[in-house]
C-alpha cells in the first residue's frame, strides 16, 4: 500500500499510542538498511553517513553500525552541530561510535565498495531546504559523480517532495532508496524516478495503514513467492507446461533466440520456436539444443498446437499482419504480445479485437509502442494511462520503463524497480517476453507471470552489475537470461 506522508504519521501517531517505541522502528529499519547494502555489496567497503537532526539520522546511524560490526569501515558527517541533534539521533550516534571503537583494529575493507547513506532528511521536512542541508545534498552529488559512490537515500532522497514526487534543487539523487514503513506516494511518480532510483520497501508490521491508502503494491519477493512455490520432487516437464513462440524474421533473427533462451532459463518444460521456411533455414543451427523447431507453413499454424502458452511479436517484422492479428484474436492459450504483435494492433482499425480473444493477453509495450497504441493516453503519467488503458480492454499491461507499471481491471497496480540502466538495450524486452511466456505455461495467471517476470529480469541485471561481471555499458540481454538463476534463487531468500 502506497500512502501519503500525513497518513504514515497518523499510523506512526497510533501505533506510539499503544505502546511501540520509536527506538524499536529505528533498529529495524537500520537492520534492514544494513542487509540491503550487504545485498548489493557482498564484501565490506568504505561507508559515509550523511545526517540531519532526526530520526532520519538514526535510522542511518543504526544501519552504519551494524555494518562495522560487518567489518566496514564508516564514517559520520552532520549537517548541523552534534548538539542539535534529537535525543535517539544522539544516542545512535554514540552506538555508533562505540562500534567504531571496538572495531578499530579489525576494519578490513575487502572491496573498493564506497557507499553513501542520505539520512538527512525525511517526509516531515517541510520549507525550502536550509543552506547546510544544500552543502550536503552537493557534496553527495559529488561523492556520487567524481568519486563512484553508490548512494543510498534512507526513507526518501534528500530535497524530494514525499507527496508529490517533485525534486528541489539540489536533490540527491540515488541509486536505491529503502522506504520505510509505507511506500509513499512520490516515490513512484514520474518525476521522482531518476533521484529514487531503485525502490526497496522495508515493513514495519508495528505499524498499521489506514484503510483510506493507495492500495497500489511494490513488487517484492513478499508480494509473489507463494504464487511460485518450490517444485515437488516428483515433478517432471511435463507438469512445467510447453511455451510457443511466434517471433523472429530474416531481419530479426535475434529476437527468437534471444526469446527462446529466456522462456527456456525461466523454467518451462518445453519449448517450440515456430518457424517458416525462411527463419529456419537462418536460425536452426543457433537456436539452444534445449529448444524444439518446428517448421510452419503460416502463422495461423500455431493455432492448431497443443501449447500452455504463447509468445508472440518479437522481431517478426511489418509483414503478416493480418495473420498475427488472427492469432492475437483466436489463440485460445494464454499469450504474451510484444513488439511488432503490438504493433499491428496499433495499426488495426478494428478497436473491438482485444475484446474478442479467446485466452487471457499479456501486453508488454515500451513507451513509445505504448504511445502507438493508446495514442490519446500517451501523454498522461504513466500510472494514469496504463490504468486508463486498462478500463478500456480486457487485458494485463505491463508498461515497461525504468519504474514498470503493471495494471488490471479491478486489481491494484503493482510497481517494479529492480533493474538498472544497464539495461537500456536491445532485446531486453525480448528476454521479458520468454520470461513471462514460460511464467505462464506453468499455470501463473497473466498479472502474476507479468510481476515475476519483471522483478526476475531487473534483478539478474543487478546481479550483473554488483557482481561485476557486466557494466551498465556492457550489459546484454543474454547476460540477463544466463542470471535468472541466481534471480530465481534470491527470490526465495531475500525480501528486497
Amino acid at each position: 500500500m502506497f500512502l501519503l506522508p500525513s497518513q504514515v504519521k497518523t499510523a506512526e501517531t497510533l501505533a506510539f499510542a499503544q505502546g511501540v517505541q520509536a527506538e524499536t522502528l529505528m533498529e529495524i529499519a537500520g537492520k534492514a538498511i544494513a542487509d540491503i547494502v550487504c545485498q548489493f555489496h557482498s564484501r565490506p567497503g568504505r561507508l559515509a553517513v550523511w545526517g540531519g537532526k532526526g530520526n532520519n539520522a538514526g535510522d542511518a546511524l543504526v544501519a552504519a553500525r551494524i555494518l562495522v560490526e560487518r567489518r566496514w569501515q564508516a564514517e559520520f558527517f552532520g549537517a548541523f552541530p552534534e548538539a542539535d541533534l534529537g535525543k535517539l539521533a544522539t544516542q545512535k550516534l554514540m552506538e555508533f561510535r562505540e562500534a567504531c571503537q571496538s572495531a578499530a583494529l579489525t576494519f578490513c575493507p575487502s572491496s573498493s565498495a564506497f557507499v553513501v547513506l542520505d539520512g538527512l532528511l525525511g517526509i516531515g521536512a517541510q520549507g525550502p531546504l536550509r543552506p547546510e542541508i544544500r552543502t550536503a545534498i552537493k557534496e553527495i552529488q559529488r561523492l556520487r559523480k567524481e568519486n563512484g559512490a553508490w548512494v543510498l537515500a534512507v526513507d526518501i532522497p534528500t530535497g524530494l517532495d514525499a507527496e508529490s514526487g517533485r525534486p528541489s534543487t539540489p536533490c540527491v539523487e540515488a541509486d536505491l532508496t529503502a522506504t520505510v514503513g509505507f511506500v509513499k506516494t512520490g516515490l513512484v511518480s514520474d518525476s521522482a524516478t531518476r533521484y529514487v532510483g531503485r525502490l526497496a520497501w522495508i515493513p514495519l508490521p508495528e505499524l498499521v495503514a489506514p484503510i483510506e491508502g493507495d492500495p497500489a503494491q511494490l513488487i517484492t519477493p513478499e508480494l509473489f513467492r507463494t504464487w511460485l512455490p518450490p517444485r515437488d520432487f516428483d515433478s517432471h516437464k511435463g507438469t512445467y507446461g510447453r511455451v510457443g513462440i511466434l517471433a523472429g524474421s530474416r531481419n530479426f533473427p535475434g529476437a527468437a533466440r534471444l526469446c527462446v533462451r529466456a522462456a527456456l532459463r525461466a523454467g518451462a518444460g518445453y519449448v517450440t520456436l515456430f518457424a517458416t521456411e525462411e527463419l529456419h533455414s537462418l536460425i536452426a543451427a543457433s537456436l539452444p539444443p534445449e529448444a524444439i523447431l518446428h517448421p510452419i507453413q503460416a502463422f495461423r499454424e500455431v493455432l492448431q498446437q497443443p501449447l500452455n502458452a504463447l509468445c508472440i511479436g518479437p522481431g517478426l517484422g511489418k509483414a503478416n499482419r493480418s495473420e498475427i492479428l488472427e492469432i492475437v484474436r483466436e489463440a485460445n492459450m494464454p499469450s504474451v504480445i510484444d513488439a511488432d504483435a503490438l504493433n499491428a494492433l496499433a495499426a488495426d482499425p478494428d478497436p473491438k479485437i482485444l475484446h474478442e480473444c479467446r485466452g487471457p493477453r499479456l501486453l508488454t509495450p515500451h513507451p513509445g509502442e505504448f504511445a502507438r497504441l493508446a495514442p490519446h493516453l500517451a501523454r498522461l503519467p504513466r500510472r494514469e494511462a496504463a490504468e486508463a488503458f486498462v478500463a478500456e480492454h480486457p487485458v494485463t499491461l505491463l508498461l515497461k520503463g525504468a519504474r514498470t507499471v503493471i495494471t488490471e481491471r479491478g486489481q491494484p497496480s503493482l510497481f517494479n524497480s529492480t533493474g538498472n540502466p544497464g539495461m537500456g538495450s536491445g532485446g531486453m524486452g525480448d528476454t521479458l517476453t520468454g520470461v513471462c511466456g514460460a511464467l505462464l505455461a506453468q499455470g501463473l495467471n497473466t498479472r502474476q507471470a507479468a510481476a515475476i517476470g519483471a522483478w526476475l529480469c531487473g534483478r539478474a541485471a543487478e546481479i550483473a552489475i554488483f557482481s561485476r561481471q557486466q557494466s551498465p555499458e556492457s550489459l546484454l540481454a543474454n547476460d540477463v537470461s544466463k542470471l535468472l538463476g541466481l534471480a530465481f534463487t534470491e527470490f526465495r531468500t531475500n525480501s528486497y
